[in-house]
C-alpha cells in the first residue's frame, strides 16, 4: 500500500492519496482545488488516480474533487446520507453506511457519522493484502486529534436555524460508534490545528483510536447533556466565507483546468482599476503596509492566514486586485482560489513607480504599548477595539475595550464615529492591520494600531513608567 498526507498549512488541511502498488489504482481523500499535487505524486509513483471522495460538504475550503475526476477521468464517490437536503448536486455514485468499496486490493467500509454535518461519512480502510483487519480511518471532520467537529457550522455560517443541539447529540451517537473501533486503527482527520472547524485541534498530524479514547476530551464525556453543552460552548467565530463554501461545494466547484496567471499590471493600468473601484488588496507585511500605501487598500499580509481573512474580507460578486510581488503572485493565487475567490483583476507590484508619477501615499498611526498607557493614565478621549475572537477577549483584554471581531469591523461601522479616535488591537498587531485598513478605507482617519497588541500589553504595561522614571534619572 501507497500512503500519502498532503497539508495545506494556511487552511489547516489534510488530504490523502493511497494507493494499491499491486494494481497501480489509487484513489484521493478531501482533495484541496490546486490538484498538481495529486498528480504529480500519482506519476512519481506510477499510479492511476481512479477514485476521488470526500468526508462531507465542506465548509472551509472549496474541493478539488470535480477538478481531479474531470483531470483523471476517476470515480466520484460521495455521501448519499443525511435527506435530499445534503445531496451532492452534480454527478456521483452515492456511498451509504455500510458500503465497502475497492481500490485494487484496499477495502473501504463507508461509515455514517453525523454531527459535524448531517451527510459526513467516514472511511474505514483495510490493506486486504497485508491483513483482514482494518489499519486507518479516514475521519475528516469527525474526530480531530484531541477533539471532534463543531456542530454548529450549519447554524452560525449557514444559516440552518437550530442545527446546532441536533448536530452535537448526533455527534455523541457518532463518537459510540468511533469507540467500538480496534484500538491500533490509526486516525487520520481532514484537519489539524489551526483549523476553524473545531476549537482545540491538535498539532500533530494523526492519532489512533485508543490514544483518543485516552485523551479526547470528547470522548470521555459520558452524559449525552454535559457533552452538548461542553461541544457548543466556546467556539470560535466562522469566517463569512463558509456558507459561500457550502453552497459551491454542494453544486460542485467550476474547472479551472489549471491555475489561473493574473495579469500584471502597469500603472496606467492601475489607475484605471481604481477608477473603477475594484477593491486593492496590499499583501506585504503589516509594517511595510504602515509606512506607505496607496490609499482605500486592504492589508491582509500574505501569511498563513490570508485565504482565511480574505475569505473574511473580500465579496465573491467582485473583482479585485492585489499589491504583490512577482515571486508571491502564484502562491496568493493558489491561496484564494482554494477558497473560491476566482475574481482576480491582476496584481501590481512596484509601489515607487506608483509614488514616482506623483501619486500619493497613506500611512498608519502606530501607538506603543507606553504611549497607550500614558493616554488611558492622563484620561485621554478615544475608544481601544479589540477585534480578537469573543473566546479571546473574555481571557483577558485592556480595561475598558470594546470587542469587535476583525471579520465583523464591515458590519459595525454605524456603531463608529468617523471623527472620533481610535486604537485597534489583537494579539500582535496583524488583525488590527487588516481591520485598521478597513476603516481608513471608509474614512476613518483618528485611527491606530497597537503595536505588539495585547501580548505587549501584557508584557510591558506595567513596567512603563518604571522604564520612564529610568530615562529621566539618566
Amino acid at each position: 500500500m501507497f500512503f500519502k498526507h498532503i497539508y495545506e498549512k494556511g487552511l489547516a488541511h489534510a488530504s490523502y492519496l493511497v494507493g494499491c502498488q499491486a494494481t497501480g489504482e489509487a484513489i484521493v481523500i478531501d482533495p484541496k482545488r490546486d490538484i498538481d499535487d495529486y498528480l504529480q505524486i500519482a506519476v512519481q509513483e506510477k499510479l492511476k488516480i481512479t477514485h476521488v471522495t470526500e468526508t462531507h460538504i465542506h465548509a472551509d475550503f472549496l474541493s478539488g474533487t470535480r477538478e481531479l475526476a474531470n483531470a483523471t477521468g476517476a470515480n466520484v464517490l460521495l455521501s448519499g446520507e443525511g435527506g435530499e437536503d445534503w445531496k451532492y448536486a452534480y454527478e456521483h455514485k452515492q456511498l451509504m453506511n455500510g458500503d465497502v468499496f475497492n481500490v485494487g486490493n484496499l477495502r473501504f467500509e463507508v461509515m455514517h457519522t453525523p454531527g459535524h454535518t448531517p451527510e459526513h461519512i467516514s472511511f474505514l480502510l483495510t490493506d486486504t493484502a497485508a491483513s483482514s483487519k482494518p489499519v486507518m480511518i479516514f475521519t475528516g471532520d469527525f474526530i480531530f486529534v484531541g477533539d471532534v467537529g463543531r456542530p454548529d457550522l450549519l447554524e452560525e455560517a449557514a444559516g440552518y436555524t437550530g442545527t446546532s443541539e441536533i448536530g452535537a447529540k448526533q455527534m455523541f451517537e457518532s463518537i459510540k460508534k468511533f469507540k467500538k473501533l480496534p484500538d491500533f486503527v490509526q486516525v487520520w482527520p481532514a484537519h489539524g490545528a489551526g483549523s476553524a472547524c473545531g476549537k482545540a485541534l491538535g498539532a500533530v498530524p494523526s492519532s489512533t483510536v485508543g490514544y483518543e479514547k485516552i485523551v479526547n476530551w470528547a470522548l470521555n464525556i459520558s452524559d449525552e447533556s454535559n457533552f452538548v453543552k461542553k461541544l457548543l460552548d466556546g467556539q470560535p467565530e466562522p469566517p463569512k466565507y463558509f456558507s459561500m463554501m457550502k453552497k459551491l461545494n454542494k453544486a460542485g466547484a467550476d474547472l479551472l483546468n489549471g491555475i489561473p496567471q493574473p495579469a500584471k499590471l502597469s500603472v496606467n493600468q492601475l489607475k484605471e482599476a481604481l477608477e473603477k473601484k475594484i477593491t486593492l488588496v496590499d499583501t506585504r507585511n503589516k509594517n511595510t503596509f504602515a509606512e506607505g500605501h496607496i490609499p482605500g487598500s486592504l492589508n491582509i499580509q500574505n501569511n498563513s492566514a490570508f485565504s482565511t481573512w480574505a475569505g473574511w474580507m473580500l465579496n465573491y460578486d467582485q473583482q479585485f486586485l492585489l499589491i504583490a510581488d512577482d515571486n508571491s503572485i502564484n502562491d496568493l493565487t493558489r491561496k484564494l482560489i482554494r477558497i473560491g475567490l476566482d475574481n482576480i483583476y491582476g496584481y501590481f507590484n512596484n509601489i515607487d513607480a506608483w509614488t514616482d508619477e506623483s501619486h500619493k501615499l497613506e500611512f498608519v498611526n502606530q501607538i506603543s504599548t507606553c504611549d497607550l498607557k500614558g493616554k488611558i493614565d492622563t484620561g485621554e478621549d478615544f475608544e481601544i477595539i479589540d477585534v480578537r475572537g469573543k473566546t479571546e477577549f473574555e481571557e483577558g483584554h485592556i480595561n475598558g475595550s470594546r470587542n469587535i471581531h476583525a471579520g465583523f469591523i464591515g458590519d459595525s461601522l454605524d456603531t463608529l464615529d468617523t471623527e472620533s479616535e481610535y486604537i485597534l488591537s489583537c494579539a500582535g498587531g496583524d488583525r488590527s492591520s487588516t481591520a485598521l485598513s478597513l476603516l481608513l478605507k471608509h474614512g476613518f482617519k483618528n485611527v491606530y494600531n497597537l503595536t505588539g497588541g495585547y501580548n505587549a500589553w501584557k508584557v510591558e504595561h506595567a513596567n512603563c513608567n518604571k522604564t520612564k522614571e529610568t530615562v529621566e534619572a539618566v
